[in-house]
């Protein structure tokens, strides 16, 4: 996002108490408009409270919510521009798919035949031409989620919230419906703001991500800033798989900061004794436990200054035999100094 982009969404210090719960605890950050934003984090985060905040299903404690400047204090959910996408659907059983895409437009009584052609627009988008005459129960899963997408976007909103959307899906329709997603928000371009627990989705979809702990935000950042550069334990724990090496094992490794996280994937397992570029940092250890992954072989190296690091390696040789077959190997683990991060608590 530039930095001169226009700004859909602000939170100034809020927060959203239920009673001694601290939901939501003194948050800041924007959201650009026409910007993927996501926010990432654990089931009791602040995630999906925060996106109720902005819905105006939920009220701030205190500090203030802004949606394209304007101050959302005391303003109702229907007179925001936004909509939102439910995991549920929330289709209506009795109502045709182009009758529920068409829904909003009813309600603001647009003409009946020039609500049906946009809608039959709308499915066309969603990739779902000429089903408009039938009931929501003849549809899949993630037919039911196009829908309720078409029926979000009919309106024209300027910010479309989602509340982990895809949760309800099989992993292959869930990793398909990324893709249409995204591409989807390049196409109507309006700001997309997405509430998730799942990494692999935020990596994928987000030109941003806020990474949420205990009401508070940890990172906000890229993905490939926040995956390659992870700004605290919890964030290096929570995206992806990572190391954190601290206290003994970290000072055994020359160079190395008192506690610090180094991606799987960056790691190479060498023979003993093999050479390290200078650049690089070695140290040795055995092969305690192999987890062959069919694509991918998780290796668990036991250090021998103590500690363990997981190693990542690409099957691109390697078999199930052969995998399992190394556990008990002395090796040499080398990484190249770059792909360390020094960690904060």
């Amino acid at each position: 996002m530039a930095a001169s982009s226009p700004i859909a969404v602000s939170f100034r210090r809020v927060s959203r108490h239920f009673g001694e719960t601290r939901a939501v605890d003194g948050v800041t950050f924007d959201i650009g408009d026409g910007e993927f934003f996501s926010m990432l984090g654990p089931s009791g985060s602040g995630k999906t409270t925060c996106l109720r905040l902005v819905a105006g299903f939920e009220q701030p404690s205190s500090g203030e919510v802004l949606i394209h400047g304007r101050s959302m204090a005391g303003v109702p959910p229907y007179e925001r521009d936004v909509n939102t996408v439910f995991q549920d659907y929330a289709l209506f059983p009795h109502m045709t798919v182009a009758e529920n895409v068409a829904y909003g437009l009813m309600i603001r009584k647009v003409p009946k035949a020039e609500r049906r052609v946009a809608a039959e627009k709308m499915l066309e988008m969603v990739a779902l031409g000429g089903f408009g005459d039938r009931r929501p129960s003849q549809l899949s899963g993630g037919q039911r989620q196009r829908v309720a997408l078409a029926r979000a976007l009919i309106n024209r909103p300027s910010v479309l919230l989602l509340d982990e959307p895809l949760g309800a899906l099989d992993l292959k329709l869930r990793e398909q419906m990324q893709v249409e997603l995204k591409a989807i928000q390049r196409q109507v371009g309006i700001t997309f703001i997405y509430v998730t627990h799942d990494q692999g989705e935020a990596l994928g979809m987000s030109d941003r991500i806020a990474v949420f702990n205990k009401g508070r935000i940890e990172q906000v950042g890229s993905p490939a800033e926040v995956y390659e550069r992870p700004a605290s334990v919890f964030v290096a724990g929570f995206v992806g798989v990572s190391n954190l090496v601290s206290g003994a094992a970290a000072a055994a490794i020359p160079g190395m900061p008192k506690a610090f996280s180094i991606r799987p994937e960056k790691i190479r397992i060498a023979a003993p004794g093999a050479s390290a570029p200078g650049d690089a940092c070695a140290v040795d250890g055995t092969i305690s436990s192999v987890l062959y992954l069919g694509a991918s072989t998780r290796f668990h190296v036991a250090l021998a200054a103590g500690g363990e690091l997981t190693v990542i390696e690409q099957n691109r040789e390697e078999t199930f035999s052969s995998a399992l077959a190394r556990q008990g190997q002395a090796v040499r683990l080398i990484w190249q100094r770059a792909h360390v991060q020094e960690m904060r608590p």
